[in-house]
C-alpha cells in the first residue's frame, strides 16, 4: 500500500499533540509527513525531531509550488480555517480542515464548491464521530438496547478557567466553536442527522470565571420528528459532571464517558404488569403507602479501547486515505459537517457577548 505525502500547517496543541501523535504512532500506515508549516521557530525545530526527514517551512504559501503533496492538514487558528482552506483548494490540494470547520453555512458551501471545481477532496476533522464512545451510543439508540430512546443528555463540561487565544471572539473561539463541534456533532449524529432537526432552546453566555470575551457556557435542546429530545451542555462552570452521554430509554438507561460505560435495564416479560389501583394504597398495617416494588433489572459495564483523540483520529485518517485513493465516501462528510455548522450558527446568534479584544 502506497503512503500519501502529507503537509500539516500548525504545530500547536492539536497539530502536535493530536494529529502529530497519530503520525508517529503504529496506527499510521497511510501517510508520510513531508512538510510541516509553523510560524514559530522553536516549534519548527521540535517538528524536525518529531518527524524525521520532514521539511519545515514558515509560510503555508511555500506549499503552493510543491508537486509531491497528497494531503494538506489545516490546523491554524480557527479564524483562518476558511481563508487558508479556500486557498489550498484553489491550488488543487486535498485538504483536511481542523474544527471548527467554518463560521457559517455560506462558508461551508463556498469551500465545498471550490473543492468540486478543482477536483479535490475536502474533509473535516470531526473525529469524535469515529470514537468508540459515540459509535457505541449510536448502536444503543439505533438498536433500542434500553428501549425506545426518550431523552439523550450530552455533557462536555468542566470546572476550569482559560485565558488563551481560544477565549477571543476575534479568533473564532469560545466553547461553542472550540469544544462545541464534538457534542453538537454527536447530538445530531444520534438524531441520524435528520434533515428536519430543530433547535428548540438555546443559551450562550460568558461567565465571570473565564478571561477573554467569548462564551464559556452553552445549552442546547434539539429534537427532530419522531426522535428523542437531545439536551447538550458545554459548560466551564460545572464542578460535578459525571458523564459525556446518557441515554434514557423506555426500558432503562445507558451512560458513558470517553473511557467507560454502564447501563441498567429491564427485560420485557420479567416484571409482570401492575394493575392500576383506583383507590389509595395501604401497607400491611393499613397505613398510607407509596408504590414500591423490586424490579428485576440487569446491569452491565465496561471500558472502551481508546477515545476520540487516538482511535477516533486514526479511524478518520484511515477513512480519508481511502477517500483520496479509491473515492470511497467518508463516514463524516461535508454534508454532516454542514449540519453541525448550521447548529453552531444558530447558537452563535443567541450570544450577547460584546467584542472586547481586537
Amino acid at each position: 500500500m502506497k503512503k500519501l505525502n502529507l503537509a500539516i500547517i500548525g504545530q500547536g496543541r492539536s497539530g502536535k499533540d493530536i494529529h502529530g501523535k497519530y503520525y508517529i504512532s503504529d496506527k499510521n500506515v497511510y501517510y508520510n509527513i513531508k512538510y510541516v508549516v509553523e510560524l514559530d521557530e522553536h516549534r519548527r525545530e521540535v517538528a524536525k525531531e518529531m518527524y524525521p526527514g520532514c521539511e519545515v517551512l514558515s509560510d503555508y504559501k511555500e506549499l503552493f509550488n510543491k508537486k509531491d503533496i497528497d494531503l494538506v492538514v489545516n490546523d491554524t487558528y480557527s479564524n483562518l480555517h476558511f481563508s487558508i482552506t479556500k486557498e489550498l483548494l484553489e491550488n488543487k490540494f486535498n485538504v483536511l480542515c481542523e474544527k471548527p470547520f467554518v463560521r457559517n453555512r455560506y462558508e461551508c458551501d463556498v469551500l465545498e464548491n471550490t473543492a468540486k471545481e478543482n477536483g479535490v477532496v475536502l474533509a473535516v476533522f470531526q473525529q469524535s464521530l469515529y470514537s468508540p464512545m459515540y459509535q457505541d451510543a449510536l448502536r444503543i439508540v439505533n438498536d433500542k438496547v434500553v428501549g425506545e430512546p426518550l431523552q439523550i443528555s450530552i455533557r462536555y463540561n468542566g470546572f476550569s478557567r482559560r485565558w488563551d487565544w481560544q477565549t477571543l471572539q476575534t479568533r473564532m473561539a469560545g466553547n461553542v466553536f472550540n469544544t462545541g463541534p464534538h457534542p453538537l456533532g454527536i447530538a445530531l449524529g444520534l438524531l441520524n442527522f435528520d434533515e428536519n432537526w430543530e433547535l428548540k432552546f438555546g443559551s450562550v453566555q460568558l461567565s465571570p470565571l473565564s478571561s477573554g470575551d467569548a462564551d464559556d457556557y452553552c445549552k442546547a435542546i434539539i429534537t427532530a420528528p419522531n426522535k428523542p429530545v437531545v439536551d447538550v451542555e458545554v459548560n466551564s462552570t460545572d464542578a460535578f459532571s459525571t458523564y459525556n452521554i446518557k441515554i434514557q430509554g423506555t426500558r432503562g438507561t445507558f451512560q458513558a464517558t470517553n473511557t467507560n460505560w454502564k447501563m441498567k435495564y429491564i427485560v420485557d416479560g420479567e416484571n409482570p404488569e401492575q394493575p392500576v389501583k383506583k383507590d389509595f394504597l395501604v401497607n400491611a398495617k393499613g397505613n398510607p403507602a407509596y408504590c414500591s416494588e423490586k424490579l428485576i433489572s440487569h446491569e452491565e459495564e465496561g471500558e472502551y479501547n481508546g477515545t476520540a483523540f487516538d482511535v477516533g483520529t486514526a479511524n478518520l485518517y484511515k477513512d480519508l486515505y481511502f477517500k483520496i485513493t479509491e473515492g470511497k465516501e467518508m463516514y463524516v462528510n461535508v454534508d454532516k459537517a454542514r449540519h453541525t455548522v448550521r447548529l453552531i450558527e444558530q447558537l452563535q446568534s443567541l450570544s450577547k457577548a460584546h467584542v472586547k479584544y481586537l
